[in-house]
């Protein structure tokens, strides 16, 4: 298929050397420079507010960058974020074509290939820094060699170089030498992983944790200054009237090694006089606030506390709410599912197979869970009585795959015949019968059943019933008409021959009962 019969959005033929450019590498003159700013250091109320009003006016660097710097510098907040990526890149991905159609089927085949490269797992968390960020932008680098186009590799691209249109607010552009630069179209995967809505630079959870990491920080500084003074003696120096300030700087010099060293030299015309720590307060305090920030970053990212935080009986506390991390999981994976269709299969297969009506899906999830013990007790019992059920959905059910067609089969076992004689088809109800559960003797009931149904003798109760019945309905003009037949076909009936075999049958019954016999 020639690419260059493929229209891009500008509805204009797609060119083989655009696609196989690579267009978010690093660049030397710093336009895209691979390595950023730490923001952390310096980081005021006032700093943090900046950051994130001109990331909506757009320029989201500073911000981009302060989002790595917390998951650099938070270790609570980087495991929270490893855990939801990992735990959705390790849900079981399959791919549903669009039809049982040969075509269709083949372009399901080509995007299971790729979905199975052992690196794909790991691509897969790259793509998820979306999470944390609002989104992320994964160039697609095309291998064309041998006449094909495969993905030779799903390159991660720091999110610092990309931007957004000033009119949607919502199209990457990509940081160039030339200015802002749109992506390349079928050349990325563009994942946008809100956790509320609004524009996608506003939707990652970075911007909803920074206050908190903030005040984390502040509170793990002032934690550690604490700590530090707590039980340290009070060191004062004494310096003379007419001291010099090198003398004043190795006095104060001398002074801060006392307190580290426990040693220290000063001239004899200065002082240093120890005085009894007075420091005062709870060091609690620190550690509860700190846990209480973490706790709220918890409810943000995973949407409970309980599986991470809990301490008395965190395991069971934990399963508990192991549901509500599941809506999470899932709302993850069908995010990421619907991103992967879009960008990675649709142009994987119309590169190949050239552009189709309807391309395969990709789902992401866990499998449902199947009771296959009573499955299989349910198909035992009831497909003998009619049940029909089709042979490749069961073997999916119970995971099986479908054999190769010279595959050995395993076979039902036979009972032996006198004299080597093979097993004669049975008739259908006898079959039937033999699969039953054994029941026990016939009663009277069962017997006046069985005589009434015998040798066709209910022909001969509604025969009286239904004679002549047909011929008057075929002379009804209309369908009130034919109404009226039937009423009167009702009010005339002749009932007594079977009203009497019932009358019979229910006698006999009644006798049965009492006496424990067959009276039939």
């Amino acid at each position: 298929m020639a690419v260059s019969s493929i229209l891009g959005p500008d509805g204009r033929p797609l060119r083989k050397a655009e696609l196989v450019r690579e267009q978010g590498a690093p660049t030397v003159r710093g336009i895209r420079d691979p390595f950023g700013r730490h923001r952390v250091p310096g980081l005021t109320p006032g700093r943090l507010a900046g950051m994130l009003r001109t990331s909506i006016d757009g320029d989201s660097q500073a911000y981009l960058e302060l989002a790595e710097d917390m998951e650099e510098r938070d270790l609570h907040y980087a495991g929270l974020l490893s855990i939801r990526k990992r735990q959705v890149s390790g849900l079981e991905i399959t791919v549903e074509a669009a039809s049982d159609a040969k075509i269709d089927v083949e372009a399901a085949d080509l995007v299971r290939e790729v979905l199975d490269r052992d690196e794909f797992e790991d691509e897969v968390v790259d793509i998820l820094d979306a999470i944390g960020k609002g989104f992320s932008c994964t160039e697609i680098l095309w291998d064309t060699s041998e006449g094909q186009w495969r993905p030779s590799a799903l390159k991660w691209r720091d999110p610092r170089w990309f931007t957004f249109d000033r009119v949607s607010g919502e199209t990457p552009l990509i940081r160039s030498e030339d200015g802002e630069a749109p992506l390349q179209p079928w050349c990325w995967i563009v994942h946008r992983a809100k956790v509320k809505s609004g524009l996608t630079i506003r939707g990652g959870i970075a911007r909803a944790v920074a206050w908190t990491f903030l005040f984390k920080h502040f509170s793990l500084k002032d934690w550690a200054i604490f700590v530090e003074a707590y039980g340290q003696p009070l060191r004062v120096g004494k310096y003379g009237q007419g001291a010099t300030e090198e003398q004043k700087a190795k006095l104060i010099e001398a002074v801060t090694s006392i307190g580290s060293d426990f040693a220290a030299i000063i001239p004899e015309s200065m002082a240093v006089e120890i005085i009894q720590s007075n420091v005062s307060g709870n060091h609690e305090i620190y550690e509860k606030r700190a846990d209480w920030l973490d706790r709220q970053v918890s409810k943000v990212v995973l949407g409970q506390t309980q599986t991470t935080d809990a301490q008395a009986g965190g395991y069971a506390v934990g399963k508990v709410h192991d549901g509500v991390r599941d809506d999470i999981e899932r709302a993850d994976a069908k995010q990421l599912a619907a991103t992967l269709t879009r960008d990675l299969a649709m142009p994987l297969v119309a590169f190949n197979l050239g552009p189709q009506r309807r391309y395969p899906k990709v789902r992401i999830g866990r499998p449902d869970e199947v009771d296959i013990d009573g499955l299989v007790k349910n198909v035992v019992s009831l497909v003998p009585l009619g049940l029909k059920v089709g042979m490749s959905t069961l073997r999916d059910k119970i995971g099986l795959p479908d054999p190769d067609p010279d595959e050995e089969l395993l076979q039902p076992s036979r009972q032996s015949q006198p004299d080597g004689e093979t097993e004669k088809p049975e008739d259908t109800k006898e079959a039937v019968a033999r699969t039953l559960p054994a029941t026990v003797v016939p009663d009277a009931i069962d017997s006046a059943i069985d005589q009434m149904l015998a040798d066709d003798g209910w022909e001969l109760l509604v025969e009286p019933v239904i004679a002549g019945l047909q011929s008057e309905l075929a002379g009804a003009r209309d369908l009130g008409e034919a109404r009226a037949i039937l009423a009167k076909r009702i009010a005339d009936l002749d009932v007594t021959a079977l009203a009497d075999l019932l009358a019979r049958a229910g006698f006999n019954a009644r006798l049965a009962g009492e006496t424990g016999e067959d009276l039939t």
